[in-house]
This record gives C-alpha cells, sequence and structure tokens, in this order.
C-alpha cells in the first residue's frame, strides 16, 4: 500500500468543503429556531449570534468517514478496525447533546453525564487506552476498568478544555486545526516511518479533524457570522481526544526497534517519542492556566470559584490593549510553538538548536505580548494580499485627510481641519443597542460597528 498523501488531502478537502457549505444553511437554521442567546455582561461579541455550527462540523465529519471507506489506501482503517464507527458513534451521541444545549442551555451535570456515556459508548465498541508506556518502568498493561476510567477520563477533560477556551471568535477552532496539524504530522511518521499499523485510525481522525475546523473558520472568525456553540466544541474535543487514545498505548516500543536493550531501557530512551502522544493534551495548557489563574483570583476575592467573570485570558489580552484579532492570534502562536515544538523535539531529540529554536520563539512571543499597539505593516509587493489596516498609507492620501491634529489643507493653510466627532465609549457591563462588552471603552468603531448602521 503506497504513502496516501493524496487520499488524506482528499479527505481533508471534502470535511472542509462539506463543513464550510453547510455552514451557511445552518446559520440561517439556528437564527429560525431562536438559537440566539442574549448577551451577557462577560462576553466580547456586541450583537446576538446564533449558535449551532456543530451541526455544519457534523456532517463534514462523517463526509470525510464516506470518503476515506471508499478511498483505497484509507479502506483497510474501516476493514481492520472498528474505531471509526466508534469514533461516530460518540461524536453523534456527544453532538447530539450539544445541539439540545445550545437550543435549551441544559444543566452541567447532564452535559457531563452526557460527555461521560459518549467516552464509555467508544470504550465499549474497542476505542479505548491498552497499556502505557512509562519511562524506567517499561510498559505497563492496565486492567479494563483502568483503562476504561483513563480514557473517560481523557475524553472529559479535553471536551471541556475545548469548551472552555472558546471564549473569542475563531479561537477555539484555530487552536485544534493547530494541535490536530501536528498531531497528524506525529502520527503518520509512526505509520509509514515505522509501520505501525496502530497509528492509522488515529492518523485518519486528525485529517479530518482539519477539515472541520479549516471549513468552519472561514464563518466563525471575527466578527463571526456563527459560533460552533456546544454542539461544536464538544465535538471537536472527543475527535481531539479519540486521536490521542487510538495511538495511545497500542505502539509496541520494540517494534520501533531504536536501539538494543531491554524494553524498560527502550522506554526510557523513547521518552521524546512519545511526548507527541499527549500532542492533543497541548490544547489544555492555556486553558488549564486560565483555569486555575480564575479559581485563584475568585476565591482571592472572596467569590465561588464558578461565578463567572472577565478575567480570563482573552479578556487581559484586550484589556491591555490587544486587538480582537492580535488575541486570537497570539493564542494560536502559543498553541503552535507547543504542538510543533514537542513533534520537533520528538524527531531530533538530541539537537541543540530545536531547544533554541523554541527559546527564541518564545522571545518573540513575549514581545509580541508586550507590545499590543504595534501594527506590522506588509510591504507595497504584499499589500493586494492582506487586510487594510496592514497596508501603508500612500502619498496620494495624504492630500484628503491628514491624521495630524491642528493639519492645514492645502497649500497657502488658509483653514484647519476640523475634528472628528467623538464617538460614545461603552462602558463595561453595560447593554447597548449592539449588546455589551466585556473589555472596557472602545473610542475607534468602524462604521459597520455603529449602532445606526446595517449589518
Amino acid at each position: 500500500m503506497g504513502q496516501p498523501v493524496r487520499d488524506y488531502l482528499l479527505t481533508l478537502c471534502v470535511t472542509a468543503a462539506v463543513t464550510y457549505l453547510l455552514t451557511g444553511p445552518v446559520r440561517k437554521f439556528a437564527i429560525a429556531i431562536g438559537a440566539m442567546p442574549a448577551i451577557r455582561a462577560r462576553d466580547v461579541h456586541r450583537e446576538p449570534t446564533p449558535r449551532l455550527g456543530g451541526i455544519a462540523m457534523f456532517g463534514g465529519l462523517c463526509a470525510g468517514l464516506i470518503v476515506a471507506d471508499h478511498l483505497f489506501n484509507l479502506n483497510g482503517v474501516f476493514e481492520l478496525s472498528n474505531e471509526p464507527r466508534a469514533l461516530l458513534s460518540g461524536a453523534a451521541l456527544i453532538w447530539l447533546i450539544g445541539v439540545l444545549d445550545d437550543k435549551f442551555e441544559l444543566d452541567a451535570l447532564i452535559k457531563l453525564g452526557g460527555q461521560m456515556i459518549a467516552a464509555a459508548v467508544m470504550v465499549i465498541q474497542g476505542l479505548t487506552i491498552l497499556w502505557l508506556p512509562i519511562p524506567g518502568v517499561g510498559t505497563v498493561a492496565l486492567t479494563q476498568w483502568q483503562g476504561t476510567l483513563l480514557t473517560v477520563a481523557l475524553v472529559v477533560i479535553t471536551i471541556n478544555a475545548v469548551n472552555f477556551v472558546d471564549g473569542l471568535d475563531g479561537l477555539a477552532a484555530g487552536m485544534v486545526c493547530i494541535a490536530s496539524a501536528a498531531f497528524f504530522l506525529y502520527t503518520y511518521r509512526l505509520w509509514y516511518g515505522y509501520g505501525i499499523e496502530a497509528a492509522a485510525p488515529a492518523t485518519l481522525f486528525a485529517a479530518i479533524l482539519m477539515g472541520m475546523c479549516l471549513g468552519f473558520l472561514p464563518h466563525n472568525m471575527h466578527p463571526a457570522r456563527i459560533f460552533m456553540g456546544d454542539s461544536g466544541s464538544m465535538l471537536i474535543g472527543l475527535v481531539l481526544a479519540s486521536g490521542a487514545i487510538s495511538v495511545t498505548g497500542q505502539v509496541d516500543p520494540d517494534a520501533m526497534k531504536l536501539f538494543e536493550g531491554s524494553e524498560r531501557q527502550a522506554t526510557h530512551a523513547m521518552l521524546p517519542v512519545f511526548i507527541p502522544l499527549l500532542l492533543p493534551l497541548t490544547i489544555i495548557a492555556i486553558p488549564a492556566a486560565d483555569l486555575i489563574l480564575a479559581i485563584v483570583r475568585r476565591t482571592w476575592n472572596g467569590q465561588s470559584p464558578f461565578a463567572a467573570d472577565r478575567g480570563h485570558l482573552h479578556h487581559r489580552l484586550l484589556e491591555i490593549g490587544h486587538s480582537h484579532s492580535r488575541s486570537v492570534l497570539i493564542m494560536y502562536f502559543w498553541s503552535a510553538l507547543i504542538a510543533f515544538g514537542a513533534v520537533g523535539y520528538s524527531v531530533h531529540s538530541t539537537s541543540l538548536w530545536i531547544v533554541l529554536v523554541i527559546v527564541g520563539l518564545s522571545a518573540v512571543g513575549l514581545v509580541l505580548l508586550l507590545m499590543p499597539r504595534f501594527t506590522p505593516r506588509a510591504p507595497h509587493w504584499a499589500e493586494s494580499f492582506v487586510p487594510p489596516r496592514y497596508r501603508r498609507r500612500r502619498h496620494d492620501d495624504e492630500g484628503e485627510a491628514d491624521p495630524t491634529p491642528g493639519a492645514q489643507h492645502g497649500a497657502e493653510g488658509s483653514q484647519m481641519a476640523s475634528p472628528e466627532p467623538e464617538r460614545a465609549s461603552v462602558a463595561v457591563g453595560v447593554s447597548g443597542v449592539n449588546g455589551a462588552t466585556a473589555i472596557g471603552p472602545r473610542s475607534r468603531f468602524t462604521d459597520r460597528d455603529r449602532a445606526d448602521s446595517p449589518r
């Protein structure tokens, strides 16, 4: 069987296309049934936005699995493993719970119970962790109950991590896409680099997950026209966890034959190789830090740890001066650094330049965090490919509007330019025509964002 790069690419493109094409009708359906929750004081968006984007993402998942089942190089995954069917069963259940929550606001305990049941359904059909490679100890076989509990815990944690990070337009879908891309590179290397067929289902899951996120992102980028809701965030969280469960504990250290020696020595030496098996958990790094800080902050202020507030990481980025889009890109950067850094370290764990590159990029990320007012400008040859705010000001435009206060128009300078009327600021937690903002005053809104302009 040849390397199915084209088959994976076709599966990814079909999944993305179906998700993209379904999102528009799903948006109209969500508006028709009233799946548009009222804006809360802690929300960042300023207009009611429909949810239920997970319906389109589930359609993309089904389309990707159907296409892969009819491709020559990927059909063997369905013939030799029951994991794709297990994924589809668990995804359908968690997607249904998410749709009901987007419409009727289910209780948190009901959603938690549904997540555990969906994980149990996948375990019953064979998608479970069988053993764990522990450095210094060797391969530890898990009992049925241990494997079930560990699988359910991993699914529940990943689902809620994705749901927790879904706070800005395009943030959750982009971060999951980055994590799944890094995970795809690693599992593909396991499958065709070491000939481990146990990594084939995880590779397919990662490709389909990338297609789901890429197809939904054009509708979800700021300003978002539709939200994925719990039906989408829980769905992509479950698919992300399924890839980790599929490959974790099913890779035999002896099959990779890194060097001769005992199994304990092999497992210890392969620590960098097993690091990317936890790649789906890298998405939990940022929301987990946010969760810990939120608990400490609320407890310190005498509030309940479960009380909602406006102190999350994305709110902090907005408060220090970063725009909505820049905040999302900064969190994309850190997710990519963690995920692809782990992949690079697993491939060349003895190379010092891998560590140096990671340290250098971390320094760049810190500089970007400390420079919220800096706006990069694209070169002249690339201005047609970037948004207008990143283009350089033309000399021809200087005569039309001089941004400098007190500038004079014309060669003789007979009159002063009239100042632009100030626009009213929106205070924190104050609901206006367009809803509430959770980040404080905004001094510069575009015309399309004004309350009296059509959207």
